[in-house]
């Protein structure tokens, strides 16, 4: 860093998540002087470095690390990725920011961590929904409440998408995790950065378009619904079909966090340049929980659902 500017490298800089971190980069003053994609439609890249080196090749573009000295490498790479990329940018010297899920199951999450301590760098994991500034107030509510405070919660999440989806890598378990590990990692994080790790994992529901069930959380009850169909999408007065559907009902009170999400990649780079950023054990409850989630036996329309659930079982 010469002349004081961080120097990154990218890796899936073609997909849908790249923009929000090169966004980032540049309203930070960084240098983005590598990148790479296995697809080559990256004009994106023009908007805001188009100086950057990019190659098709993953093997040109390791080079090209190693030699440019980058001091990050952002990943946001299909999620089964997610673990050799992060291992690859600290093998050659750099930090690394990682998107979501940080890996798909807690063996990979190990394997980061062990070469994290061998490489002397650090992995950052973009936890983005910990910044929202109503999360942020919930998990003070609750730490201020008493410490034996259950929380009855529900959770629904509805993102539309069209047929694509299910086409792509976002429809392959076996590459994307499934859909709670797609859709569904960021609130499974920030319940349980709020009310603690999972004492129980109920699924209900399993489907390729939406998984529904239960998670019993130290400090709370939730009955959690997510899914891409836009079927699912309650008539909310929104006018447009395709638009995300967020709602948290919290002992009874809805929980308003429709807007803030703008620029939370940003504030998330800000914080890992200050020191602050999240690390490997702040990913390590939710990777457990999507595992157990993958793993579990599907009970249909017993016990305690979402309501949700009513509707798409029939």
């Amino acid at each position: 860093m010469a002349d004081g500017r961080k120097k990154f490298a990218i890796i899936g800089v073609a997909g849908y998540i790249a923009p929000r971190h090169l966004i980032a980069m540049q309203s930070l003053g960084c240098d983005l002087v590598a990148a790479h994609d296995v697809f080559d439609s990256v004009g994106v890249i023009d908007k805001y470095f188009p100086k950057a080196y990019f190659t098709t090749d993953a093997d040109d573009f390791k080079r090209r690390m190693v030699t440019d000295r980058v001091d990050y490498l952002t990943v946001c790479t299909p999620n089964s990725f997610h673990c050799t990329h992060t291992i690859m940018g600290l093998e050659v010297g750099a930090d690394v920011i990682c998107e979501k899920p940080l890996s798909l199951t807690p063996e990979d999450l190990l394997r980061m961590d062990e070469c994290q301590r061998a490489s002397g760098h650090h992995v950052r994991p973009i936890l983005q929904l910990r910044l929202h500034p109503e999360i942020e107030g919930l998990k003070k509510l609750v730490e201020n409440n008493r410490p034996d405070a259950i929380y009855d919660i529900d959770l629904a999440y509805i993102t539309p998408r069209g047929n694509w989806y299910a086409a792509s890598w976002k429809g392959d378990p076996l590459k994307s995790g499934g859909l709670a590990a797609n859709i569904g990692i960021h609130f499974i994080d920030m319940l349980h950065w709020i009310f603690g790790p999972a004492e129980e994992v109920v699924v209900h529901h399993s489907s390729s378009d939406c998984v529904a069930g239960f998670l019993r959380l130290k400090k709370a009850r939730v009955r959690y619904f997510l899914s891409v169909n836009p079927g699912h999408r309650p008539a909310d007065g929104c006018d447009d079909p395709m638009a995300p559907y967020r709602h948290i009902v919290i002992n009874g009170e809805d929980l308003d966090f429709t807007n803030g999400f703008a620029d939370l990649h940003t504030l998330s780079y800000s914080r890992i340049f200050s020191g602050s950023g999240f690390s490997i054990d702040d990913a390590k409850d939710s990777i457990d929980t999507l595992e157990a989630i993958r793993h579990a036996d599907v009970i249909g329309l017993t016990g305690d659902y979402h309501p949700f659930l009513k509707v798409v079982r029939g």
